[in-house]
């Protein structure tokens, strides 16, 4: 590689590369590629321009793959709200390429590619080892970072582009997401490092070995165990013989320009009643509606109720909920369940709200902020999780993206909650890949804590996931799109599984900590090595 044109051309490829492992299209081997390409081409390209290779990889990964928020159906907002979050998420790879040029002891200044490469292949075979390692270790620490800072964005991790790989996402019951995205990274850096002793060192035939043993192996184990593991769940539900709750999911698919327009609220509760309706043919024991009130007005919620209630059938919808206080008191975005007489029996308030569409930051500092958005004071957030009795099973109910903060969903999942119930709302960004990857990290909220999780959305992709990951049923029939309206009947074995009992469920992010542990102590010794050079 020469000069800092290729440099760039490769990290584009990478970052069109790591994007198209995702849902549109979801080559997940692609994402085995993404990161080894980035480090290759940041190979002496000092710490600035490590940082502008990441940066420039990130933000084609980023714009392509959140190209779905340009569907949105403000088309100014949705633009700007593109540009930015890319160019945020961007930051990340930088500051993960800029980390390792700084661990490598590469200053501002530029050197020649096969220079830096000539360097790494002389590394003796330890060092060398562990050089794709650390890169993996940054990259899950900076990756937690993404989704803690500033509330957090943990959309797309890396580790989430293998959601359809069953045996292997099985490694999130222990590590979460990020076990997956650490395995990828290590190995993707490791076959970079192997193809740059195999440039630098012809003749040493088996030297690139070195590199690639370790993550090898380590993926070898990981998909045998994740392999025992699958058959042994499915070993566990034969055996135990599980009763089946029978949940009716209805899917209006109301755009989201109609969700808002209160002539059109009649005509909204109308799609949602005859699907409700049509699936009360199906005997239910639940009937599930998706995020979004579809023209639940007093007398609208009376009468759906009674119907139900007439059918000995329980109803789980979601609508505002209020709070009175001083001044203009508080409103929520909830979930709420009645009982088969008819009577709300539990109600769960959104605890984790989207920003400038659920509620304004430093509103209360900077009222001006409040003119940005069209939603005024915007919702308050709830403090607890909520446990909704249906039926004889417990369900704990999600609002929402709150399924792809991992550390989060543990709260809501304790011995006795026989599955994670989500109500969504995709109908925002049309028809296009947003629903997808929202089901794709929802996959591993499942997995991680060893619970199924039922999905009723507005607009796609509606179903139910088993406690390995496995998406068990969807709607959508052959020749239909998941994005239509209609219903399904899902039935979910309850009340034989040990929800909560994984250890990431019992541990949380531990693997995620020790990265940002490692990275400080690796900062700490690199910042100590100079001082004593000095």
């Amino acid at each position: 590689m020469a000069g800092e044109g290729r440099r760039q051309a490769v990290a584009v490829v990478a970052g069109l590369v790591w994007a198209m492992a995702y849902p549109g299209p979801g080559i997940a081997g692609l994402a085995w590629l993404a990161p080894g390409m980035m480090w290759h081409a940041a190979l002496g390209a000092g710490i600035g321009g490590a940082f502008r290779l990441g940066y420039m990889a990130g933000l084609v990964q980023a714009m392509v793959s959140l190209r779905w928020l340009l569907n949105m159906p403000h088309p100014a907002g949705a633009m700007a709200g593109w540009l930015a979050l890319s160019g945020y998420c961007a930051l990340y790879p930088g500051l993960w390429l800029a980390w390792g040029a700084w661990g490598r002891g590469e200053g501002r200044a530029l050197r020649p590619w096969r220079e830096a490469a000539g360097a790494h292949a002389s590394l003796g075979w330890p060092r060398r080892m562990w050089v794709p390692l650390g890169a993996a270790t940054g990259w899950v620490g900076i990756e937690w970072l993404r989704g803690w800072f500033l509330t957090g964005f943990p959309w797309n991790a890396l580790g989430v582009s293998q959601w359809r790989q069953v045996p292997m996402v099985q490694l999130a019951s222990v590590t979460g997401v990020h076990g997956l995205s650490l395995l990828v990274c290590w190995m993707s850096v490791a076959m970079a490092g192997a193809g740059v002793v195999l440039l630098s060192r012809p003749r040493e035939r088996w030297g690139w070995m070195a590199e690639v043993r370790l993550p090898l192996l380590a993926l070898m184990a990981t998909l045998g165990w994740g392999f025992h593991r699958v058959m042994d769940e499915r070993r566990k539900e034969r055996e135990a013989n599980p009763r089946l709750l029978k949940l009716a999911l209805v899917q209006p698919s109301i755009p989201q320009t109609l969700l808002w327009d209160p002539a059109e609220r009649d005509r909204s509760f109308a799609v949602a009643a005859r699907l409700t309706r049509a699936a009360l043919e199906t005997r239910p024991d639940v009937v599930v509606w998706p995020e979004g009130d579809f023209g639940l007005g007093r007398e609208n919620f009376a009468s759906m109720s009674a119907e139900l209630s007439r059918a000995g059938v329980e109803w789980v919808f979601s609508a505002n909920d209020y709070e009175e206080g001083p001044g203009a008191g508080r409103a929520y975005n909830a979930a709420f369940s009645t009982g088969r007489d008819g009577r709300v029996s539990g109600t769960y308030r959104k605890r984790r709200l989207v920003v400038f569409g659920e509620y304004v930051p430093w509103a209360g500092a900077l009222p001006f902020m409040k003119n940005l958005t069209p939603i005024g004071d915007g919702f308050a957030a709830g403090n607890a999780p909520a446990a909704f009795k249906l039926a004889g099973a417990t369900a704990s109910p999600v609002i929402c993206f709150e399924d792809i903060f991992p550390n989060g969903i543990r709260d809501h999942v304790r011995g006795g909650t026989d599955f994670l119930l989500e109500l969504t709302n995709d109908g925002w960004f049309g028809r296009g890949p947003a629903q997808w990857q929202h089901l794709a990290n929802a996959v591993f909220r499942a997995v991680e804590n060893g619970v199924a999780l039922v999905r009723c959305t507005n607009n796609g992709v509606t179903g139910w996931v088993d406690a390995t990951g496995v998406v068990r049923d969807q709607l959508g029939e052959p020749g239909r799109s998941v994005h239509d309206e209609g219903f399904m009947l899902v039935r979910v074995p309850v009340g034989w599984g040990n929800a909560g009992d994984t250890p990431y469920a019992r541990r949380g992010d531990v693997l995620a900590h020790a990265c940002v542990a490692s990275m400080a102590w690796m900062g700490l010794r690199r910042v100590m090595a100079k001082r004593r050079a000095t």
